[in-house]
């Protein structure tokens, strides 16, 4: 028998939010997360018994940033004043980083990198789980994903060290 969805909410939303704010940094990770369990819940009723929850979340939250970056790319932002310095690219040296900042270091990885470390390493979902929601081969996913680990603890300058659970 299925649980309540309040459960999965529950037990996944912390998880699901950490993905999000991976993927698509702290500003936009609470509208996809929003819109990922309003989805969620408009689904709750046909998912199987058996299903992996966390899994399922997690690619509906991947399709929702999907959504919420493309959307922010369509539409100009207002701002009072034009910042002087561009947000950080994976390019640059670690100094170019804000304050040690782990998201901001995590938002520099290039993109496969950056979704196979939030959806393997903050959700903990298995490497084949991971290459069904990006696309490739689990092997693909693997390497990203460790690619991603290997830049972080080469880049973030907060020890030098990051653990394999962001």
């Amino acid at each position: 028998m299925k649980r309540p969805f309040e459960q999965a909410v529950t037990e996944h939303g912390a998880v699901v939010l950490r993905v999000c704010r991976a993927v698509l940094g702290p500003t936009e990770a609470d509208d996809a997360w929003s819109e990922t369990f309003l989805s969620a819940l408009r689904a709750w009723p046909d998912l199987p018994d058996d299903a992996n929850v966390r899994a399922w979340l997690v690619t509906i939250a991947h399709r929702k940033a999907v959504d919420v970056a493309r959307a922010g790319a369509r539409h100009a932002v207002p701002v009072a004043e034009v910042p002087e310095a561009t947000a950080p690219r994976a390019d640059q040296p670690e100094e170019a980083i804000p304050d040690g900042d782990l998201w901001s270091a995590v938002a520099a990885l290039p993109e496969k990198q950056r979704l196979c470390v939030a959806y393997h390493h903050v959700a903990g979902l298995p490497h084949p789980e991971v290459a069904r929601i990006v696309g490739g081969t689990p092997a693909a996913a693997r390497r990203a994903a460790a690619d991603g680990i290997a830049r972080l603890r080469s880049t973030y300058p907060a020890t030098g060290r990051v653990s394999t659970h962001v």
